[in-house]
This record gives C-alpha cells, structure tokens and sequence, in this order.
C-alpha cells in the first residue's frame, strides 16, 4: 500500500493537493499559491560504518523530495536514538559519526539542518524531515504519465541483497554461504557491497534537477518496496491509464545469480527492498530519455538506464487500468 493510500485509509487525506506518493504537499495557510513540501524518513543500522550510516539516512530523507524534481531543500530536521546497549564511550562516539554523515550529506545538497529531536533506544537510529516551500512550477506532481512515455531509473537495484550477501560472507561456513560462493566469488561480494554503498551513499540532486530539463511526466524512489512495487504504485498514481512495463533490470552484479539461487528475495521479480535507491521516473520520448541518461553521467560519473516503456492498458477491467509488470524476456544488465 502506497504512502497515499495509508493516509487516505487512515485520516481521509487525498492526493487532490494536499499529499502525494511520497511526500506531503499542503497549500500555504499563509501566502496564496505557495505549497509546503515535506517528507519524513528513518532506519536502523545498515552498514558497519557509522559515518556511511549517516549519509544513507540523509540521503533517504532528502530523495522523497527528489522524487518530486525538487533540487533545493530548505530546511531538514535531524532525529537521533542514541543506544542504550552500548558503553557511554562507544554510544557518544557512534551518535556523533552518525551525526556528521548526516549534516555532511545534507550539506553537500546545499541544506542545513536546523534542529530536530534525540531519545535514547536500544537502536542507533537515525533520520529526519525535510522541507521546502515552493510554487507549483518548481515541483513535479506524480501524475502526467501517457502511453508512449519511456521509464528510466537512475541507480542499480540489488543493495539490500548485496548487504546480505556481505553478512553471510563474514560468517563462518554454513550451507547458506557455501550456497552464495557456489555462484559467485568473494570477490564478486565485496564488490557489490562497495558499489551498493556508493549508490546509497548518493544523492539524487541531479537527477531531480534533470526531470525539469527533460520534461518529466512524474517519479518515486525506490525503496521498501522494490523497483516493481513502487513502479506499480506510480501507475496507480496516473491520472491517465497506464501500463508499465520494465523489460531491463540493472542489478548490482552478482545478485542475480544469487537472487535465483535465493528466490525469496525476489530480487528478478522486483519486489526485493532497496535503500537509498534511484529515481524511478518517466519521460516523454526515447529521445529525452537518453539525453537524460547521458547528462546523469556527465554530471555524476554513474550511469542511469532506460528499463521500459509506457503502454496503453491490455484490459477493460477497471482494475486493471493502471498497472506494472516485469516483461516475461526481461534482459538483466550487470553493474
């Protein structure tokens, strides 16, 4: 269930201007034509490093409002739980190194953080809010995509998957890990877990600031849900009928082959989570699509890819009319 969903479900918020996929998007009470952006995000411990902890988190919080082709952030608020299970020693140090990656990361997307809240937990948890007050041509709404639309995402999927492959690395011989290195090698891990902590560790400020340049007709990030799951989420967002379809997967290598010997993970399916992950966006001819792939590299030194189209719908049946699916000879590109 959508973000959208939820709040509709739970306290009858619409997404008619007052939220959206994944942010919420509420009309100035003060200053007419003026919106109040905002989006909250937080997660427990990731990585080993603390300090890449912190970058992650603020890179999460920051990408909801990406996903809306906003590149500047006003303000962000920063929420700390600083462990009680560690020593006091350890506890100061961790919820300090978490603290800079954060600002780091906010800072690097020219923001501030200006307050937030800390509680101790047994969890060194770390997120926050940000926020931006804007007019409506400074923002993108979920909304606009057609059939003959082009679907581009901007990071590989694979990172949660390539984080565990890590931990069962680190572990002692066991038939899970001795599964694991029967398809791919250690090196082939180690690898993967470096390029899934560079891709969460990076912001999606550029590829935000490109949706404007390229006409963007609406995106999401991808995270808990996975790549199919939130795509199935920005169709049901449409204000047209819709059906998109993924026919290429870039996957952080080696996680393929592990996600078929691990089907659980539903990696290939497109529903395994991600964190930190791309923008999920549509644009409106191949044309922009690559333009917009080409200056994502230019920019970032990373590539970005198209991975599929967007049709008209196959069915007459209402509840078919906007839908994702994975094509049946989808290609698996390795990064």
């Amino acid at each position: 269930m959508s973000q959208a969903d939820l709040l509709k479900m739970l306290v009858g918020v619409g997404t008619d201007g007052h939220a959206s996929m994944d942010c919420s998007i509420v009309p100035s009470k003060k200053i007419p034509d003026l919106w109040v952006v905002s989006s909250v995000d937080f997660f427990t411990p990731l990585v080993e490093d603390p300090y890449l902890q912190g970058r992650i988190a603020a890179c999460n919080v920051l990408s909801d409002m990406y996903s809306m082709g906003i590149d500047e952030i006003d303000n962000v608020l920063m929420t700390i739980a600083a462990s009680n299970k560690m020593d006091h020693k350890t506890m100061i140090k961790v919820t300090e190194v978490m603290m800079k990656g954060f600002v780091d990361i906010c800072r690097e997307a020219g923001t501030d953080v200006t307050g937030g809240q800390t509680v101790r937990n047994p969890w060194p948890i770390i997120g926050g809010v940000a926020k931006s007050v804007l007019k409506e041509e400074h923002f993108i709404r979920p909304r606009k995509s057609v059939p003959g639309d082009v679907l581009v995402l901007t990071k590989p999927i694979g990172t949660q998957l390539s984080v565990n492959m890590r931990q069962w690395l680190r572990t002692p011989p066991n038939n899970q890990r001795d599964k694991m290195l029967g398809v791919v090698s250690e090196d082939d891990v180690n690898r993967g877990f470096s390029v899934a902590q560079a891709g969460m560790g990076r912001l999606n400020r550029v590829a935000a600031k490109l949706m404007h340049k390229y006409g963007s007709h609406g995106a999401t990030d991808v995270t808990g849900f996975g790549l199919l799951g939130h795509c199935q989420n920005l169709a049901e967002n449409m204000e047209a009928p819709v059906r998109m379809v993924i026919d290429r997967l870039p996957c952080i290598k080696g996680t393929s082959n592990v996600a078929k010997a691990f089907p659980g993970f539903k990696l290939l399916e497109g529903y395994s989570a991600e964190t930190s992950g791309g923008l999920l966006l549509t644009l409106p001819s191949k044309e922009a699509a690559e333009g917009y792939c080409r200056d994502i590299e230019a920019e970032e030194g990373w590539p970005a890819w198209i991975i599929g189209s967007v049709e008209a719908p196959t069915s007459d049946d209402p509840k078919q009319q906007r839908t994702a699916v994975i094509a049946d000879d989808v290609q698996v590109i390795e990064v």
